[in-house]
This record gives structure tokens, sequence and C-alpha cells, in this order.
């Protein structure tokens, strides 16, 4: 290799000198690679690419707006119904994992015998699923829908394992909607059959509290029995006064004050007995102890208020229970096709252009990087080691067979 008036310095045309002293190296082995490859690259068969596009509707889980029409446009209720559910609809990663599932992938590979198109002589189905998962991709596209597209050598079989993965995914997508919504209809089953014995057994103390103590209606039976006993009490001092004027006026052994004696008296043991009594001597609907007012009118509210809850619970559970069984029922496609897979006419690999320009040219820059360690080899005298020694030897044959002059 020149140098540059003895400065040292390697000037670009000798690079170029060195590559055109081993031109022939270059011509006869990238002529035999281009060769090679293109022969290779053309027994590759070829491959055909086909695409399904899926989207799902709006309306794909439980149908809330059904549930507001039931509850009479109720959006609490409607809140809290679709929290109970915990589904909003059908999300697109729950598709992605359906599609990417070793079951559904097992029986795409079943159904289209793709252990003989593998070439799995062993059967195994962990082979089979690799070289598969090769073949298909599942992915959102920009505008949210999910592209499925499935790469074989026969355009009609990748169409139809493309129209095969949406099939069976809609297929597994209701048994699992349908699957939940067996689960949420179980859920709110109990739910509503728990909220109806709480009713009953509420109304059932209620109940047992109004025949045991005869208060039917609080405060209106508190109000009628307090203006009653104050009647009562006012007539005690219209009789206490008659009684003190027949005592002035009579005596206390005229029949008249007896009589009227006998009348304050009865007058001021019920006064007594409606403000101290624990329990009165005769039955009424409408005079009470007034003693035992507050804890009568607790129990009352407590009892009264455990039926409002349970009344309040059993509006918002028992449509959202209608609505679960239909839910149950309903068997319609959760996945809309917007694009069925067709044959391909156009081959989606090899690109056998890119393949052999990228072969030829690695093959061309492989070149180079010998060329130049073998021009460095061989004006490396004398050799200092053995492997110096035999780089030297070994460039200096290749020099030979390619008639490479220096």
């Amino acid at each position: 290799m020149s140098n540059d008036s003895g400065s040292g310095r390697t000037k670009f045309s000798d690079y170029l000198t060195i590559i055109y002293n081993w031109k022939n190296l270059l011509i006869i082995n990238l002529s035999l690679t281009f060769i090679i490859t293109v022969v290779i690259v053309l027994l590759i068969p070829n491959e055909y690419k086909a695409t399904a596009t899926v989207m799902t509707p709006q309306d794909n889980s439980m149908d809330l707006g059904g549930l507001g029409s039931l509850l009479g446009g109720n959006s609490s209720a409607m809140s809290i119904g679709a929290k109970l559910f915990g589904v909003a609809g059908t999300p697109e990663d729950m598709l992605m994992g359906i599609l990417n599932s070793r079951t559904l992938q097992v029986d795409v590979i079943r159904h289209f015998n793709l252990m003989q198109y593998y070439q799995i002589e062993d059967k195994n189905m962990d082979k089979a699923l690799k070289a598969f998962r090769g073949d298909i991709s599942f992915s959102p596209n920009e505008y949210g829908m999910i592209e499925i597209s499935t790469i074989n050598k026969d355009p009609d079989l990748s169409a139809s394992i493309s129209n095969y993965f949406v099939g069976i995914l809609d297929s597994i997508n209701i048994n699992l909607n349908i699957r939940q919504a067996k689960n949420n209809r179980l859920f709110i089953e109990r739910r509503y059959e728990q909220n109806v014995s709480d009713l009953k057994a509420a109304e059932d103390s209620l109940y047992k509290f109004q025949k045991a103590y005869g208060i039917l209606a609080i405060p209106d039976q508190f109000e009628a029995a307090i203006k009653s006993a104050a009647e009562i009490e006012s007539q005690l001092a219209s009789v206490q006064i008659q009684t003190d004027l027949l005592k002035q006026q009579v005596g206390v052994n005229s029949p008249q004050y007896k009589i009227a004696s006998n009348e304050l008296s009865l007058l001021k043991n019920k006064v007594n007995e409606l403000k101290s009594a624990d329990k009165l001597s005769t039955e009424s609907n409408i005079l009470f102890p007034l003693k035992k007012a507050p804890e009568y009118a607790l129990k009352y509210y407590r009892y009264y208020r455990n039926i409002e809850i349970q009344q309040s619970i059993l509006e918002v559970v028992l449509p959202i229970y209608e609505q679960a069984k239909v839910e149950e029922q309903k068997s319609v496609p959760t996945i809309l096709v917007m694009d069925s897979a067709v044959p391909p006419r156009i081959k989606d690999s090899p690109k056998r252009t890119f393949i052999v320009l990228g072969i030829f040219f690695l093959g061309f820059f492989g070149h180079l990087l010998f060329i130049f360690a073998g021009e460095s080899a061989l004006r490396n005298e004398p050799q200092r080691n053995i492997v110096e020694e035999k780089g030297f030897r070994f460039f200096n044959k290749v020099k030979r067979i390619y008639r490479i002059r220096q």
C-alpha cells in the first residue's frame, strides 16, 4: 500500500486500488452468491396474509339503558346497578385476551388440521402453537377496531382461519357474557331473597308491637291520646269544683256529694293511671299510659324505619334482578364484523428483491473486510508469530486461486 510523499497517510485511491486488484475475488464470489441466493429465494413458497376487522358495539354489555327504564329514570339507582354488576362494556383488552388464549388457538389448530401444515410429526401441541403464533397477529388499529391477520401459503386457508377466529371469538365472548350474567343474576337473586326475608321480618316485628301495645299510627295516635288525657283532666277539674261546691252547700253526708265524690275519685284514678301506670286497667284503641309514650314511640319508629329501609332496597334490587334475568337469556353477537377476511391475491412474503439485495450487499461488505485483511496479511513480512504466518499462507493461497496481482 503506497503512501502520500512518504507522509504515512493512506489515500482513498489506495483503497480503490486494493479493491481493483482483488476484483476477481469480488466478481466470482458475489456472482455465485447472487445466483445461489436467487435460486434459494425462488424455491421459498409464497405466503399470503388475510385480515378481518372487528369492533365491539357500544351496548355489548348489560343494557343499563333498559335498566334505567325499569327504574323510571332513577339515575342513582342505575349507578348502584352498574356498580353491582361491575361491568360497563366488553373492553378491547378482554377480546385481545381471548384471541391470545391457548384455548382458542388450540381450537383453530385442530379445526384446520394445522399439525400437518406445520409438519409436526410428534403431534406436540406446544410446537404447533409456537409455529402458529408466528403466522397470526391481533392488533388494535388507529380507529379503535381489532385487526385479526393470518399468514398462510394457501390464500383461501388464510382467509378461512381469520374468519374462523372472528366466529369463535364471538362465540366464546357470548358464553363468557352469559356466564357473567348468570353470576350477576345469582348474586342479585340472593340479595333480593335476603331483602324479601328482611322486609317480612320487619313487618312481622311491627305487627307484633302494634298488637301487643295497641299502637297503630304515631304521631296521630299519640296526639289523639294526649287530647283524650287532656279532656279527662279538664273533666277532673270540673268535677273537683262541683264536689267542693256541694260540700259547702249540702254537706258531706248528702247523696249528691257522695255521687260527685265517687266520680271525682274515679277521674283521679284514671288520670294517675294515664300518667304513672305501666299498663291501663282497661283496653283502649286510643288511650295508653303516657309514661310509656317515649318507649313506645322509639320502638315504633325503629320498626317502621326498618320497613322503610327494606322497602327502599327492594325498589332498587327488584328491577336489577329482573334485568339480570333478561341478560342471562341473551345470546346476541357481542362483536361487529366490519371487514371479513377475503383470500388475498397479492403475496405478503417473501420479499425476494429485498432478500437478494440484502444478501448481496452484506456479502459485498463482508468481502471488503476480507480483502483488506488479506492485503494487510500479505504485506506483513516477515511474520512475527504463527498466527501471522498461517494468515500469510492462507491469503497467499487465495491470491493464487483467484489470480490476484499484487
